[in-house]
């Protein structure tokens, strides 16, 4: 028996490519497109982070937190979350902000972690990515990741 991993994609770009400027904070600042396949069994929500690891911060950036996604879902329309529960970005904002690297920084890369959890995690509003984590802790069945960059 073949059992399809987790994976996360989108129509607007390709593994380790550059993100659309449509989907910056230089573009329309609108979320790209996400699909998922391979949800385990057992799977009782789904969850979405995007996080820049090389932001000059000690703990990276964040750009998108959405949670209390059903498991039967399987994509999530450019341009927002549809209605699940976003959470607070690191622009201190709802919702999604798309890639902004420091002029002159290099090449950024923005993980879009997908996370298969064994529970919900509640749809409590605006959670920040740590909150996020911290609910998810021991609740992660599988996680899988699409990594886009952007430069400026």
């Amino acid at each position: 028996m073949h059992i399809q991993a987790l994976t996360i994609t989108s129509p607007a770009f390709a593994w380790g490519e550059q993100i659309p400027r449509r989907h910056t904070a230089d573009g329309d600042d609108v979320s790209p497109a996400l699909e998922f396949r391979g949800i385990p069994a057992g799977t009782r929500s789904l969850a979405v982070i995007c996080h820049d690891p090389d932001a000059p911060m000690a703990h990276g950036f964040t750009h998108w937190v959405v949670y209390a996604i059903p498991p039967e879902v399987t994509a999530i329309p450019e341009g927002g979350a549809g209605d699940h529960p976003q959470g607070t970005n690191d622009f201190g904002k709802t919702g999604y902000g798309g890639p902004a690297p420091p002029a002159g920084h290099g090449t950024h890369h923005y993980y879009f972690w997908l996370y298969a959890l064994d529970e919900e995690v509640g749809a409590a509003p605006a959670l920040t990515r740590r909150e996020l984590l911290d609910r998810m802790e021991g609740h992660i069945i599988e996680q899988n990741r699409l990594v886009g960059t952007y430069e400026r």
